[in-house]
């Protein structure tokens, strides 16, 4: 055999060697961190956001949304689990009272669901859309329904919409109003509104004043019903046929369309407006104090 032969041969079993010995090595290591054991990471804890109590609003109502805005922005990866009432309420500074309230309150939007003896759970599938819910007075809505030059359209008896249905269990019938509003300067429509209003209310009732006030006016200041509170929602949709000629804008084209419950002291409600407005004549403007 030749030098170079024998060179060969060695260097072959040297690399053989070598290959057996890194996969040798691998099992070693591969059993050695199968025999570990590999802890499981928990999810960080549920913490809520710090609030600055405003003193001029009900305090579960600020605690409310602030924990609402904390469970919607919660990190991916936060545990589902919240703190106990007791936590929460030293958290922010309430009463046990106050924050069962407010809890009660997300428990109503979908957001958490609650268990006796096991706790307070943010929902999987908590509703990321829920309107948002702002505290203001009656004089704001009449102010902001004021300022247009208003035509009555027509009014007279009609059978309860079925999507009204809930509104009115008591009441075969309600009167509706259709109204249109222009711009006083320009003339031009700005939005129509159609009311239902309860019979018995309705016949308290004078036309000519919907010419001159909004709904909200004529029913607290002329028929005298005691408002205990309006609940408004305001969503984007397409302009009908309807609204289309009423308002002056293509078919299809986008309007805001406000829903505006009205309830007496008594928790009846008594008028349901739905205002359609045109989109490049609608604004909507909060002011949120942060003290």
């Amino acid at each position: 055999m030749t030098e170079s032969q024998e060179r060969a041969g060695a260097d072959a079993r040297r690399a053989d060697g070598d290959a057996t010995t890194g996969t040798d090595a691998g099992a070693v290591a591969g059993a050695g961190a199968d025999a570990q054991t590999v802890p499981v990471p928990h999810p960080p804890a549920f913490a809520p956001d710090s609030l600055v109590l405003n003193r001029k609003l009900p305090l579960w109502y600020q605690v409310s949304q602030s924990l609402r805005a904390s469970v919607l922005g919660r990190p991916q990866d936060a545990s589902a689990r919240l703190p106990t009432e007791e936590q929460l309420a030293a958290h922010y500074g309430v009463s046990v009272l106050t924050m069962r309230q407010a809890l009660k309150e997300l428990e109503t939007e979908g957001l958490i669901s609650r268990h006796r003896r096991r706790g307070t759970f943010i929902e999987p599938r908590a509703r990321r859309v829920s309107p948002v819910r702002l505290l203001g007075s009656v004089d704001a809505i009449v102010a902001q329904q004021s300022g247009e030059a208003t035509t009555v359209l027509g009014h007279g008896p009609t059978a309860v919409p079925g999507d009204l249905a809930e509104f009115f269990p008591d009441c075969a019938e309600v009167t509706c109003y259709r109204r249109l509003r222009r711009d006083e300067e320009s003339d031009e429509p700005t939005n129509w509104a159609e009311n239902a209003v309860r019979p018995d209310i309705a016949a308290r009732i004078d036309v000519a004043d919907l010419e001159r006030w909004p709904m909200t006016k004529v029913l607290r200041d002329v028929v005298g019903v005691r408002i205990s509170r309006i609940t408004d929602t305001v969503e984007a949709r397409l302009a009908d046929p309807v609204t289309a000629e009423l308002l002056q804008v293509p078919l299809l084209s986008p309007i805001l369309h406000y829903t505006g419950v009205t309830y007496d002291a008594e928790g009846r409600v008594v008028d349901v407006a739905r205002i359609r407005y045109r989109g490049d004549r609608f604004s909507f403007s909060v002011t949120v104090e942060a003290h």
